[in-house]
């Protein structure tokens, strides 16, 4: 009997989801119904056809209607007494919503799919600019696809090399940020220590205090300047300072920062028991942090770490202000030149969101690959942050804090 009340019930819930998600999808196919046919329409000969496709999503409209007045009208005993669970129907209208997505699916083709074909190929055989919003925006694609393609590898490429660079040097950085001086240490060891930690968090805070966009430039007429102080000629400087070369030392001490704080967040989740373990077996402080926590920390930090890279490729479009010639930049060389601008920024949005999307596939694939769970984490982070499981237990930060917490004795074992 519980599973037959189980099967009713998943009837009922499949039933409801079946009305309310066709019946949206029907009125995306009548809207489309009621648009403009285009040049290269297939229904433009086919009226009859397309008014039997309206009056069919109209129709399924109503018979939802309908099955919402019965479940307002019976509440309580909605799967008894409505003929909408009895099974000859319930089959009638499975195959009825499958006809409803096809009908919404020829009317999207026609008017949305065959739409665009067809101002696509107008707008690449006119001489000017199309005063349409998507002509205009095929007409200025087709016309400057080099420039755009340019600025697409240039972010790609400062992105991509910016955050490898970044991850080797916030190794570097984050063994300075995670000394603690030892007891066998002696006068210049510990010096140095501290100097390291110190270096490593008043860099962590500037960098992450102050916007990528005037480190890019402090950045940039840095090294110009004091080339320019040796004698050298513009022309010289470029050929060695070049902006994109200020651009990728930019993302790159930028993204170090962040990338720091992930991996030492990522450390510090490792059980401590295990670096006890390492020093007791006779090895050193570095040595344990090399080879028994840091691998462990790295596997931790990997889905931030990997979120660094589409942070960059987002944040690469404020080096437009030095003249790196990004995606952005290549942006607003075209608008120079078409003056059109919510056309072509809507395409650098577009281009954007795919190269973020694409970058996020990949890392989550990544990410699977190693065995980590591929969590969303924001690049500021900060140093109480923990980064996935804890390793070799399978447990997260907090019930490692937990651990750490001293538990209390229990009444019997009280003296």
């Amino acid at each position: 009997m519980e599973r037959i009340a189980k099967l009713k019930s998943f009837i009922t819930e499949d039933h409801r989801y079946v009305f309310l998600g066709t019946s949206f999808v029907a009125a995306i196919g009548i809207w489309f119904s009621m648009q403009r046919r285009s040049d290269m329409s297939f229904l433009r000969g086919a009226y009859v056809f397309e008014v039997c496709l309206y009056w069919f999503l109209m129709g399924w409209l109503a018979l939802s209607a309908v099955a919402l007045a019965l479940k307002l009208m019976y509440k309580n005993d909605y799967q008894e007494k409505s003929p909408f669970c009895k099974k000859p129907l319930v089959t009638v209208v499975r195959w009825l919503s499958y006809g409803v997505w096809a009908a919404t699916a020829i009317l999207f083709v026609d008017r949305a799919v065959m739409g665009f074909l067809s101002v696509t190929s107008t707008a690449l055989t006119q001489d000017k600019n199309p005063s349409g919003f998507l002509s205009s925006i095929v007409y200025m694609v087709d016309k400057s696809h080099g420039i755009i393609m340019q600025g697409v590898l240039t972010t790609v490429g400062l992105s991509v090399f910016g955050t490898l660079i970044a991850f080797f040097l916030a190794i570097l950085l984050v063994f300075l940020r995670i000394q603690t001086v030892d007891r066998s240490d002696n006068d210049a060891v510990r010096f140095f220590k501290k100097a390291g930690v110190l270096f490593a968090k008043i860099y962590s805070t500037v960098v992450r205090g102050t916007p990528m966009m005037v480190q890019g430039m402090l950045i940039y007429f840095t090294g110009f300047g004091l080339l320019k102080g040796t004698g050298m000629t513009v022309s010289e400087i470029g050929a060695i300072w070049s902006t994109f070369v200020a651009g990728l030392v930019t993302i790159s001490l930028n993204s170090t920062a962040y990338m720091m704080e992930v991996l030492r967040g990522g450390i510090e989740a490792v059980d401590p028991g295990q670096n006890e373990a390492a020093r007791s077996l006779g090895l050193s402080q570095w040595q344990a942090m090399i080879k028994v926590v840091f691998p462990q920390g790295i596997k931790n930090a990997i889905p931030a770490l990997s979120n660094e890279l589409v942070v960059n490729i987002k944040d690469s479009s404020v080096l437009s202000v030095i003249g790196v010639f990004d995606l952005m930049f290549a942006t607003k060389t075209v608008v120079g030149i078409y003056f059109k601008q919510v056309e072509m920024y809507a395409v650098a949005a577009v281009v954007y969101l795919c190269l973020t999307m694409v970058a996020s596939w990949l890392l989550g694939r990544f990410a699977k690959r190693l065995s980590v769970e591929p969590a969303p984490l924001l690049s500021t982070s900060d140093g109480s942050a923990t980064v996935g499981t804890v390793a070799g237990t399978g447990s997260s930060s907090e019930s490692l804090d937990a651990k750490k917490r001293p538990k209390r004795r229990r009444s019997s074992d009280a003296r």
